[in-house]
């Protein structure tokens, strides 16, 4: 047996030993596409083991996520910090092999994948992060950026929606650093892909503007060094590689059925298995001496290709000292000092103004002083106001523009959002209308479950939104957005909440946070940063107040409209701004009490699901909320008719009392 065989089929060997340790796992995957993985790692990735996160590196990402063995037996053969140990705990708790790859948890790894689609899409973001930071920065023979982005995706991957916005993304901004290795097996969980997938993929993908490149044999290492190098040669591009393999490859009674998909082979089969690969070593989890050394070549030739890269820097320093200077603020992940020095203040009682447009305003404000700061948004930069003046758009052949085009691909958009994050030296931020964040959910739950600073513009945020009727008022997305872990949800009551809900997602540098916008105008409050900060804040107090009104957006004028009434009539009232419950849950509990009096009855008032809102008003309150779906009309109109009113308000308050 060759050193290359020897060498694969370690790979192929460890992942279903593991797989068969764990009795939980997926091992058809990593048999079949053991040989793909082994020519990249070895022959062409550009990676330092003990470096992960080495800026000018290639990046890999498995988007087929059920195949994680593949590389944590990769990262384990390669010298990355995940002993044998930790390959032997696959699955456990507290290991460093989850079922699926998680990032900041395992060293080497790009993302966190296993949703089907993300990993690919994701691969698009990273793909233009290299391209925006290279046009950019690059001079004549100074190509700081200068990588490959490879995806390994799957049948699953390539039927998931996000995946066709992203190719068609990808097609068309020409992003010919991107490569993509399909593992065309012909199979998935239920059964054979001709059930359910009959796309004609090599047009599909020739027509969003792909060169399409096939391995008829995923095992003819030699075929698939060709079409990797030649989809490196073809830069005007992004390159789908099709790799036709077997899934469970080696495995006697399960390769190529669904049986091999998603479940342990079992002992028998395991060795049966390592039978027909000629695999001559009884105890499970062997690495053969020769192939450990093989494997282990990568360290120093990452260090050299980290060291080359180094000089190369070293370089551009001293030729393009300002350009370096720059790009080395942008690397460093830090806000420039100073950076929130213009942000705008709005005078209290001022012109109203809807807190999109407001939005729009700060955003420029901040774009000035955070160069890293790139975006757009889903074809409604018109109305989400997310277009930086006086900077390009990015397009095929120059990606320098920090304004994107992302078209209406919500989800993809989302997705290419959290690829520039984890690339490094950008601060992505997405706009589209708050009903469609049901469009890219996934990907937001990504972006916060790998604690990635994405800021997201959600406007429209209500009824307010007013004739475009039901299909386009949120209702139940605020409530889903607010039982995201680690994302941070604002809904401003006017631009000065507005204002600082940026500068406070600008500074969450590991973890998304979402604003709430409104279409319409509201009055402009006084400045009160810090409590915007604290999530909830008094906007107006009464001595001795027999009732708190808390509200959120543009029900907080509907309050203070409202306390005037309860006053007029004797009852003192207290209205509370709460544009984040997330950032108020975290204070202490004497703040808590300074803001919501104990004792003292509650009402919330917001024009969506009244979801959540108890957690603030007790058992003994109530909530001014939306219990169905919304109507087409003006927005004046469907606020009262949905009971948005002082009367309502006045009504409920004297009911509680």
């Amino acid at each position: 047996m060759s050193l290359e065989t020897l060498a694969i089929n370690t790979i192929r060997t460890l992942s279903i030993d593991a797989v068969q340790k764990a009795n939980s796992g997926h091992p058809g995957a990593p048999l079949g596409m053991a040989p793909t993985a082994y020519v990249l790692w070895t022959k062409f990735l550009r990676h330092n083991p003990k470096n992960p996160r080495w800026m000018g590196r290639d990046r890999y990402v498995l988007s087929a996520g059920h195949a994680s063995m593949l590389i944590y037996s990769m990262l384990h053969l390669t010298g990355y910090d995940l002993s044998l140990e930790e390959l032997k705990r696959f699955r456990q708790w507290g290991s460093k092999t989850p079922g699926h790859p998680e990032y900041g948890l395992t060293p080497g790894l790009e993302m966190t994948t296993g949703p089907l689609g993300q990993g690919a899409a994701t691969s698009v973001g990273m793909a233009m992060a290299e391209a925006h930071l290279a046009a950019r920065f690059n001079r004549p023979g100074l190509e700081v950026f200068n990588n490959f982005t490879y995806a390994m995706v799957s049948d699953g991957d390539l039927m998931e929606g996000v995946s066709h916005e992203a190719a068609s993304l990808a097609g068309h901004l020409k992003l010919g650093k991107l490569i993509w290795l399909y593992d065309d097996n012909d199979v998935s969980l239920d059964a054979a892909t001709n059930v359910s997938f009959s796309d004609e993929t090599t047009e599909r993908f020739q027509g969003y503007g792909w060169q399409v490149l096939m391995v008829s044999d995923g095992n003819d290492t030699t075929a698939l060094q060709m079409a990797i190098r030649d989809a490196q040669q073809n830069t005007n591009q992004p390159t789908l590689i099709r790799i036709k393999t077997i899934i469970g490859y080696g495995s006697p009674n399960k390769a190529g059925t669904h049986k091999a998909h998603g479940e342990p082979l079992g002992e028998e089969e395991v060795r049966l298995t390592k039978q027909l690969l000629g695999w001559e070593y009884e105890e499970p989890f062997t690495v053969p001496d020769e192939v450990r050394e093989h494997f282990l070549e990568a360290v120093e030739r990452g260090r050299q290709q980290e060291q080359e890269w180094n000089a190369l820097l070293e370089r551009y320093r001293s030729e393009y000292p300002e350009e370096a200077a720059a790009l080395e603020a942008q690397l460093s992940g830090k806000l420039p000092a100073g950076w929130a020095e213009n942000l705008p203040s709005f005078e209290a009682g001022g012109k109203a103004q809807a807190t999109r447009a407001a939005s729009g305003t700060v955003l420029n404000a901040i774009a000035a002083r955070v160069p890293a700061l790139v975006g757009g948004s889903a074809d409604l930069a018109g109305s989400t106001k997310t277009t930086i003046d006086g900077e390009a758009f990015s397009q095929a052949g120059n990606l320098a523009g920090r304004n994107i085009y992302f078209g209406v691909r919500e989800h993809g958009m989302a997705a290419a959002a959290n690829g520039m994050a984890l690339y490094g030296g950008l601060r992505p931020y997405v706009g589209t209308f708050l009903v469609f964040s049901d469009y890219l959910k996934p990907s937001l739950r990504l972006a916060a479950l790998m604690e990635q600073p994405v800021i997201y513009v959600f406007t429209h945020d209500s009824i307010g939104l007013g004739e475009d009727g039901p299909t386009h008022q949120p209702i139940e997305h605020l409530a889903a957005l607010r039982a995201v872990p680690h994302l941070a949800v604002f809904r401003p009551a006017d631009a000065n909440e507005t204002a600082a809900a940026w500068q406070i997602a600008l500074e969450r540098t590991a973890a998304p946070t979402a604003l709430v916008l409104t279409r319409q105008n509201l009055p402009v409050l006084p400045r009160n940063h810090q409590g915007v900060r604290r999530g909830a804040y008094v906007v107006r107090d009464a001595e001795n107040h027999q009732i708190v009104l808390i509200a959120s957006g543009s029900e907080v004028h509907l309050a203070l409209r409202a306390a005037e009434t309860l006053e007029a009539e004797g009852i003192p009232a207290r209205v509370v701004s709460m544009p984040s419950m997330e950032l108020f849950r975290e204070q202490e509990a004497a703040y808590k009490s300074s803001v919501l009096t104990p004792g003292v009855k509650r009402v919330a008032i917001e024009a969506a699901s009244p979801f959540g809102w108890h957690e603030w008003v007790g058992d003994g309150g109530a909530v001014i909320a939306m219990r169905g779906f919304g109507a087409s009309a003006p927005a004046e109109t469907l606020f009262e008719k949905f009971g948005f009113n002082v009367e309502n308000v006045v009504r409920t308050v004297k009911g509680l009392l």
